[in-house]
C-alpha cells in the first residue's frame, strides 16, 4: 500500500452514508459555481474580441482581464452579505441563494450581444454580470466549507474539508474540458465567432442538478444546535470585525495564510495557462490539455495533504507549500518557455529591442474600473510589445518626444512592429514541432503539487480559527480579500508589470513578493489549529 493510500484509508473507512451525502452534495454544487466563475478567465481572449472590438487587440485583452478581475473585486462584499446571512439564518439556505445568482449570471453571459450589436451597453452589462458572479462566489466558499466542517468530527476535519478544496480545481478542469470539446466540435472559426457562448449556456443544466442536490440537504448540526439553544449572533458583522480579539485573528489569517495561498492558486492555474497561450503563443488546445492533465495528476494530493494535516498539523504543510511555490516560479516559467517556445527563448537572448520614450508619457496599464484609456504612443508600443512577447529595455527620451521602438538598431513604426520583430526571430506562434508537451505537463504538475500543499489543509484551519456563532462571517471576508484581491488580480497585475518593465517574466514578482511575505508572517503569528475545538 502506498503512503498516499495509507493516509487516505482511515478517512475512507469511517465515512457514513450521511457523511458521503454531505460531501458529495456540497462538493458538486461548489464545482458548478467554480466552473461558472473560472469559465470567463479561460475565454478572456475571445471575450475581449467580442466586447472590446474598438480597442487595440492587446489593450482589448487587458480590458477583458480587468472585466475578469471585476468579479474578484466585489467578492469581499458578497462575503459580508452572505456571511452575515449564513450566521443569522443558516448555512444551507445561504448556499442555495448563491448558486442561483451564479447560475443566472453565467447563463446571461452566453446570451449577451457583443459590442458590434449593442455598442457600449455590451461591456457595461458584461461587467455587471461579472460582478454579480463575484457577489455569489463571495458567499459560496464559506458556506460550503463551514457546512462540511461542522458535520465532521474532531480528527477528520482536514480530510472532510479537503474535498471542498478540490472543487476549485475540479471546476477549472471542467471548464477546460467543456471549452476543449466545444472547440473540437464546432471548429476554431465557429468557436471564435459564436461557439464560445455554448459553455456558458450549457451551465443551465448543471445549475438544475446542483440546486436539486442542495435542496436535499439538512442544516449543519452545529448551527441547528445553536439555533435551538438561542445562542446565535444577533450582529455577526460587529462581533466579527468590531471586537479586537476576533479582528486580530481575521487580519492574521489574511496576511499569514490566505493572501499567499490565494496568489499560489491563481498563479498556478490561471496565469500559467495565460502565459502558455498569450505569451508563449502555444496552441490553445495544446495548452488546455497540458494544464488539464497536470491538474488531474495533482488533484488527489488536495485530499492527501488535507488528511495528513489531521495527523501532523496544518500550519507546516500550508506554509511549506507556499514557500516551495515561491522558490519554484522563476525556474518553472523559464522552463515553460524552453519547452513551449524555444524559438522565442532564442529571440529573447539574441534579438534585443529598445523602447525610447518620454517617461511621462508611459502609464502603468492597470485600471480596476476599465475606464482609463492607454492611448499614448508609449502605452501603445508597450502593450503591443507585450502582446508580441518581446522583452525590451527602456531608454528615456527628452520631454515631449514621440516614442520610438528600435529593433536591431533600426527605428520601427508601430504599424510595422509585428513584421519587424518576426523578422528579428520572434515567432508569431509556437511551432507545434518544438512544443514538448510532456515536459510542460510535468512543470505545471510541479506547480500544482505546491498548490495542493498550500490549499488542501487550509479550509479546516480557517474554520478552526473562529467561533461558531460568527464563523461564516469571520472567515469569508479575509478569504475573499486574500483570494479575490491578492489572488484574483494576479494575472492582471502580472500582465501590467510585463508591459511596464519589458520582461515577460517580470509579472512573477507579484506572486513571489506576496507569497514570501505570507510565509514570514504566517510562521511568526499563525497558530497550529489541528486540536482546536470548533464547538465554541
Amino acid at each position: 500500500m502506498s503512503d498516499a493510500t495509507m493516509v487516505l484509508a482511515p478517512a475512507r473507512e469511517r465515512l457514513s452514508r450521511e457523511e458521503r451525502k454531505v460531501l458529495v452534495a456540497a462538493s458538486l454544487g461548489t464545482i458548478f459555481e467554480w466552473y461558472d466563475f473560472v469559465l470567463f478567465g479561460s475565454l478572456a481572449g475571445l471575450i475581449g474580441q467580442q466586447f472590446f472590438t474598438k480597442a487595440d487587440p492587446s489593450i482589448g485583452f487587458i480590458f477583458a482581464m480587468l472585466t475578469f478581475s471585476a468579479g474578484f473585486i466585489v467578492r469581499p462584499l458578497g462575503a459580508l452579505v452572505f456571511g452575515r446571512l449564513g450566521d443569522l439564518v443558516g448555512r444551507k439556505y445561504t448556499f442555495l441563494v448563491t448558486i442561483l445568482i451564479m447560475g443566472f449570471g453565467t447563463f446571461a453571459v452566453g446570451l449577451l450581444p457583443g459590442y458590434d450589436t449593442i455598442g457600449l451597453a455590451a461591456p457595461a452589462i458584461l461587467v455587471s454580470l461579472r460582478m454579480l458572479q463575484g457577489l455569489a462566489i463571495g458567499g459560496e466558499y464559506g458556506s460550503a466549507v463551514v457546512y462540511v466542517a461542522e458535520h465532521a468530527t474532531k480528527g477528520r476535519r482536514g480530510a472532510f474539508t479537503s474535498w471542498i478544496q478540490v472543487t476549485g480545481t475540479a471546476g477549472f478542469i471542467l471548464s477546460l474540458v467543456v471549452v476543449l470539446l466545444t472547440r473540437l466540435a464546432v471548429g476554431e472559426p465557429a468557436f471564435a465567432a459564436w461557439g464560445w457562448r455554448l459553455p456558458f449556456l450549457l451551465s443551465i443544466f448543471m445549475l438544475a442538478i446542483s440546486v436539486w442536490i442542495r435542496m436535499s440537504l439538512e442544516e449543519s448540526p452545529v448551527f441547528a444546535k445553536m439555533k435551538a439553544q438561542g445562542t446565535l449572533s444577533k450582529a455577526p458583522l460587529s462581533e466579527a470585525f468590531g471586537r479586537w480579539p476576533n479582528l486580530k485573528v481575521v487580519l492574521t489569517s489574511l496576511f499569514g495564510l490566505i493572501a499567499g495561498f490565494g496568489v499560489v492558486w491563481y498563479t498556478t492555474q490561471f496565469y500559467t495557462l495565460l502565459f502558455l497561450t498569450q505569451t508563449l503563443k502555444v496552441d490553445p488546445i495544446t495548452a488546455n490539455v497540458v494544464v488539464m492533465v497536470a491538474l488531474l495528476m495533482a488533484t488527489p494530493f488536495f485530499v492527501v495533504f488535507g488528511t495528513l494535516s489531521d495527523r501532523i498539523g496544518r500550519k507546516k504543510i500550508v506554509l511549506g507549500g507556499i514557500l516551495l511555490a515561491t522558490l519554484a516560479y522563476y525556474p518553472a516559467f523559464h522552463g515553460l518557455t524552453h519547452f513551449g517556445n524555444p524559438a522565442l527563448e532564442r529571440a529573447l537572448d539574441n534579438a534585443p529591442v529598445t523602447l525610447i520614450a518620454d517617461p511621462a508619457s508611459c502609464s502603468f496599464q492597470f485600471n480596476l474600473t476599465g475606464t482609463a484609456k492607454f492611448t499614448t504612443p508609449c502605452d501603445l508600443a508597450k502593450s503591443r510589445l507585450a502582446a508580441l512577447s518581446v522583452s525590451y529595455t527602456t531608454q528615456a527620451a527628452p520631454a515631449g518626444s514621440t516614442a520610438t521602438v528600435m529593433v536591431g538598431g533600426q527605428p520601427i513604426a508601430l504599424s510595422d512592429l509585428a513584421g519587424a520583430v518576426q523578422a528579428a526571430g520572434y515567432p508569431a506562434r509556437a511551432d507545434p514541432a518544438g512544443v514538448n508537451a510532456v515536459m510542460l505537463t510535468l512543470i505545471v504538475f510541479g506547480l500544482v503539487f505546491c498548490l495542493t500543499m498550500a490549499y488542501g489543509p487550509v479550509a479546516a484551519m480557517l474554520v478552526e480559527m473562529f467561533p461558531t456563532r460568527i464563523r461564516y462571517t469571520s472567515m469569508s471576508l479575509p478569504y475573499h480579500i486574500g483570494t479575490g484581491w491578492f489572488g484574483g488580480l494576479t494575472p492582471t497585475f502580472a500582465f501590467a508589470l510585463v508591459a511596464a518593465n519589458g520582461d515577460i517574466y517580470s509579472g512573477l514578482w507579484f506572486p513571489i513578493i506576496i507569497c514570501g511575505a505570507t510565509v514570514l508572517i504566517g510562521a511568526l503569528l499563525v497558530p497550529e489549529t489541528k486540536d482546536f475545538d470548533i464547538n465554541r
